[in-house]
């Protein structure tokens, strides 16, 4: 045990090592001039029970997820299956995701589709899987409202994102595997950001303390009108358990789906 917290103590003092290389003396170096080139290799998990593929999440507070423009979707005006890269502070690539979903779906159901994202690491490896059904989004159905179910590593569920009712505002809760509620999330009244960022609050399940926020990025009114790509901070404690921050990515996608899909109503 001395020996293991002797290493992470020795990966800690090398603030130009990525966790995650096989040796910290032989391993992938933060390149200063151009640190956006640069993916995180996985490599020795620190100690404890984590899942396999999240442990560098246990380092981060600050967690990017940028949607990848599909150009064939713009040209022909179709609806795509969607593709994120989810980065780190630095702008590193950590995970790829990507949608699973028939065409059927995609074009008829639209944002309200039933689809499955995969979530992989930069060796390829599937680490987290979001399952996402065919369920209503209105206040006006206040018994089948939108949930996903993650699963981290696939086959096995971590946690859920359900919605809960409001006739006001988009609030969501953040579930254990046994379906009971860790945190809430509140979004705003208005989700169309015109000029500015939308912040959903990650808060306490009595909601009186905030504790962190997913945020939607406002690209400027250009990109935001003429592609669908989205761009999101999620913006949690460090020290957050792995699973609920798979579970915030989870809900990262979730609002995509609902509030921004349509370019004009990510304005």
């Amino acid at each position: 045990m001395a020996s293991k917290d002797a290493q992470n103590q020795r990966s800690r003092s090398l603030p130009g090592f990525l966790p995650g290389a096989s040796d910290p003396d032989h391993g992938l170096h933060i390149s200063p001039s151009n640190p956006g080139n640069q993916v995180w290799q996985r490599g020795p998990p620190p100690p404890g029970s984590l899942p396999p593929g999240l442990e560098y999440l246990s380092q981060l507070d600050l967690i990017i997820i940028h949607q990848q423009v599909e150009l064939l979707g713009m040209i022909l005006g179709t609806e795509t299956s969607n593709k994120y890269e989810i980065k780190n502070s630095l702008g590193q690539r950590i995970y790829f995701a990507v949608e699973e979903s028939i065409c059927f779906n995609r074009t008829f159901c639209s944002t309200l589709r039933s689809c499955t994202l995969k979530i992989t690491d930069n060796s390829g490896r599937e680490v987290i899987t979001v399952n996402r059904p065919l369920r209503c989004n209105s206040c006006w159905c206040p018994c089948y409202l939108q949930e996903l179910e993650i699963q981290a590593p696939p086959g096995t569920i971590v946690g859920y994102v359900a919605q809960k009712w409001d006739p006001f505002l988009p609030k969501f809760t953040i579930q254990n595997a046994d379906k009971e509620d860790i945190l809430k999330i509140v979004g705003p009244c208005a989700t169309c950001g015109c000029f500015g960022d939308v912040d959903f609050e990650v808060k306490t399940i009595n909601e009186k303390l905030t504790i962190g926020k997913i945020s939607k990025y406002w690209s400027g009114f250009v990109n935001d009108v003429f592609t669908n790509a989205d761009n999101f901070g999620i913006h949690v404690p460090a020290d957050l358990d792995v699973t609920v921050k798979a579970a915030m990515i989870g809900a990262c996608f979730l609002f995509d789906f609902m509030f921004f899909e349509h370019s004009l109503a990510g304005l």
